[in-house]
């Protein structure tokens, strides 16, 4: 069987499969994603209007046997917080389940005309459009819990919380875990609110007796899929008690601020005195001492072998939430003056339940307290704000719509975003390649769209000076390149450790895509299919009315001098453009 694209209307409650025609037959994951809003979503639609769509991709390699750490799911569509075109992944059961039912991509378009709320139900038979008032108003834990004891197999849920069905901005997508909770989100953009504007609550995805994924050629993805593991279980940072497996992503929090680089109290200062008290390091400490469900070395999705994540417990060792990660628990942390664990926990859990992407969430709350509303390091008050969010009261919708929304709401001009989304964990000052990241990437301030930290703080692929200018264009759009080809494949962006300092890995990783689809890609062709992809996302936004003069970062950043290096943003306009002037033509 060949992979199809299911077409699902709600304005008619229409559901088809068609065939993938031919100009987009060699994409998966963020590569389709992409090809596809290009071409069936104008550019300057309004986002929650009748002409966007909500495009849900897997990877190349997701839902073969054995690929490692290969379950990532792409969500695209026009994002109503930038504006701009977005690709936003999330772990979790989905992305295995859709492409073993042969799915490509699922489209979810159109409107329905009465108001209400649906629960869409797919499995090898088709689509099931089943009403869902019971659903509608319900945080995530209730919705997952709820449909896990209706389907018996386990399936995965995709789903949105008050948030999305509010349409606000900063609404993400969630998807459960192999526990069935939620907490693996494509949080950043907004796209919940694309969800909710479809009259989607929740979809349940049933695999049960789908076809598979064919492979073309058996061999290749074996030998792709054993070097990329070998790389993976090889890698300090990859490898089982390595440091992703025992502390997380939050082994992150120390590294940074020693660099100076942790963006602290709306980011006013680049090291917090209360760096360790948030860190992996004591998330570790404290699972080690609480136990009952408490666990380090926990998997997003299965067949995960890096198994970053975790089941942060409360002081009887039932679990709170998972996962406080490093940009949770650096945004409603650290850069809101807040170190307490307990309280960063709850709130992971507010914005797990309600549909927040915890990165914008963390950043409205420290723009709220640049405002006057509360104080910087004021916890109790910051768990609260979350309230105000969940009763829809006029300043809770206010919160939900984002950084921006917000800062023009409390009259604050120290607003870090780049096309309307707002920074993650690091703090561009300090770090030069990744603010040249923040500010040329067609998704708006994004650490994930070029990872540059990787070089310029961890060492992997070579060690670069993160307060050296020189060189940082190209290095970022080399990044930039590489990860849209990663979340093209369904593999999660960490495998980029060890495939950067592991030759043998990066080949593995393009060989086990050539094993799955038969297209002739070598490690040597992955820069320019990435590139391929950046292209087209530039182009969709530059017919969205994007211009160069939007690939900046914001005004304070060039004359407020950041402690502990009292470094200013200096990098020329120039060097910004100079990163995608190859899509001018130059």
């Amino acid at each position: 069987m060949s992979r199809k694209i299911l077409r699902i209307n709600m304005s008619d409650q229409s559901a088809v499969y068609e065939d993938i025609p031919e100009k987009w037959s060699k994409w998966a994951g963020r590569g389709l994603t992409s090809a596809i809003v290009l071409d069936e979503v104008e550019p300057t639609c309004h986002p929650l209007g009748p002409n966007n769509k909500l495009v849900i991709a897997p990877g190349w390699v997701s839902g073969t046997p054995a690929a490692p750490s290969s379950g990532r799911t792409s969500f695209g569509g026009k994002s109503p917080l930038t504006g701009t075109i977005k690709e936003s992944n999330s772990g979790g059961l989905s992305s295995k389940k859709i492409a073993k039912l042969g799915l490509a991509a699922i489209i979810l378009e159109g409107e329905p005309q009465n108001g209400e709320w649906y629960q869409l139900v797919i499995t090898k038979d088709g689509v099931e459009f089943k009403d869902a008032p019971d659903l509608a108003g319900k945080g995530m834990y209730e919705v997952d819990e709820i449909l896990w004891d209706q389907y018996p197999n386990k399936p995965a849920v995709i789903g949105i919380g008050p948030v999305g069905e509010k349409k606000l901005s900063n609404a993400g997508i969630s998807v459960n875990d192999p526990e069935g909770k939620p907490g693996r989100y494509a949080g950043r953009g907004g796209l919940g609110a694309v969800m909710g504007a479809r009259g989607v609550k929740a979809i349940v995805v049933d695999d049960e007796g789908g076809p598979g994924v064919d492979i073309a050629d058996e061999d290749l993805l074996k030998q792709g899929r054993t070097k990329l593991r070998d790389a993976i279980m090889e890698h300090d940072l990859t490898k089982p008690d390595g440091g992703l497996n025992t502390y997380g992503t939050n082994v992150l929090m120390n590294i940074i601020n020693e660099a100076g680089g942790l963006p602290t109290r709306n980011f006013s200062a680049g090291q917090f005195e209360g760096a360790a008290d948030i860190s992996g390091e004591r998330v570790a400490e404290m699972v080690e001492k609480r136990g009952g469900e408490g666990m380090t070395g926990h998997g997003c999705h299965p067949g995960c072998i890096i198994q970053c994540s975790n089941i942060y417990p409360d002081e009887e060792g039932e679990a709170v939430v998972s996962v406080v990660e490093y940009e949770t628990a650096w945004a409603l942390g650290a850069n809101c003056g807040i170190d307490d664990l307990d309280y960063v926990a709850e709130m992971t859990y507010q914005c797990n339940d309600l549909g927040l992407d915890t990165i914008e969430a963390g950043n409205t709350i420290a723009i709220a307290m640049e405002g006057g509303q509360i104080e910087f390091g004021d916890k109790e008050a910051a768990l609260a704000l979350f309230d105000e969010i969940r009763e829809m009261s006029p300043l809770g919708r206010i919160y939900g719509q984002g950084v921006e929304a917000t800062a023009k709401a409390f009259g604050v001009h120290r607003v870090p975003t780049v096309k309307g989304q707002s920074m993650p964990a690091y703090e561009p000052r300090a770090i030069k390649g990744i603010g040249v990241t923040y500010a040329t990437s067609p998704m708006g301030a994004d650490h994930t769209a070029g990872y540059t930290i990787a070089p310029e703080i961890a060492g992997v692929g070579g060690k670069v000076d993160p307060l050296d200018e020189e060189g940082k264009s190209d290095l970022s759009l080399t990044f930039q390149a590489a990860t849209a080809f990663v979340d093209s494949t369904g593999y999660c962006l960490f495998i980029a450790f060890p495939i950067l300092d592991i030759s043998s890995g990066w080949e593995g990783m393009a060989e086990s895509v050539a094993g799955v689809t038969g297209l002739d890609i070598t490690g040597d062709d992955v820069i320019d299919v990435g590139k391929e992809i950046l292209r087209m996302e530039r182009e969709f936004n530059k017919k969205a009315g994007f211009t160069a003069q939007d690939d900046r970062l914001p005004e304070f950043m060039r004359y407020e001098k950041l402690p502990p290096h009292n470094e200013v943003w200096s990098m020329s306009d120039e060097e910004l453009d100079q990163v995608y002037a190859w899509t001018n033509g130059k």
